[in-house]
């Protein structure tokens, strides 16, 4: 599915979030960066828009890596990247989430923006995905989440769900010209974990503390999960 839909990725995730999945990112990105980091990574990269903000703020001497299982979405981060003349900051790596090419303890950061739902969300691998990110992250070391949560209020939960499934649905079904990729992604928005559940999921592989942020009143959330020292 997402083999074939990078040439629309962007232009959707604009248009069904109002451009505020450039806004979340670039807090993720401070986030990220705010314990000054040597190894970061960008897991699920996508089209590396997360790796790309990363690669704007980040130190000289911080190694960057974008990670992606689907090669069409990492080829397009990297001609994103070399447009910018960020493409030399940024190692493209394809890889499978639950088998990481890197060392134990490797990075000291590790960000996911908009992929954590694909991992753990009716996953039977998510066991296997969140121990390996943890294998590979540094004591002391963190996990930051960007991903759709559920609104605290009723009402404007319903109103969420009617949107996904009224409008982002149909409209990027028909706009990437894959019919059920939004469908699909629609329904796992819908139907994801709310932020205390998230919390259990991290808290069984041994991240603590572990702490969130909501935001458009818990439309979108970011955990910050660290690796104890």
């Amino acid at each position: 599915m997402f083999s074939k839909v990078p040439h629309k990725y962007d232009f959707l995730n604009r248009l069904l979030t109002l451009g505020m999945d450039q806004k979340w990112r670039k807090i993720a990105t401070e986030i990220c960066l705010s314990s000054k980091p040597k190894r970061v990574m960008d897991l699920c990269s996508g089209t590396g828009d997360l790796a790309i903000e990363l690669a704007k703020r980040a130190s000289e001497d911080t190694q960057l890596v974008s990670a992606d299982f689907c090669e069409p979405m990492l080829e397009l981060a990297r001609r994103k990247a070399d447009k910018t003349g960020l493409g030399n900051k940024i190692i493209f790596q394809v890889a499978d989430a639950a088998e990481l090419p890197f060392d134990d303890y490797y990075f000291d950061v590790i960000g996911i923006a908009f992929g954590f739902r694909n991992l753990t969300f009716k996953n039977p691998k998510t066991d296997l995905y969140l121990r390996e990110i943890f294998r590979v992250i540094a004591p002391g070391g963190k996990l930051v989440i960007v991903e759709t949560s559920q609104p605290r209020s009723y009402i404007l939960k319903r109103l969420t769900h009617l949107y996904l499934s009224s409008f982002a649905a149909p409209v990027g079904n028909a706009i990437s010209r894959q019919s059920g990729a939004y469908s699909y992604l629609a329904y796992s928005a819908r139907n994801f974990y709310d932020p205390a559940q998230v919390c259990e999921l991290l808290s069984k592989v041994g991240f603590d503390p572990i702490d969130f942020t909501l935001y458009w009143q818990g439309i979108t959330a970011i955990h910050v999960a660290e690796v104890p020292s």
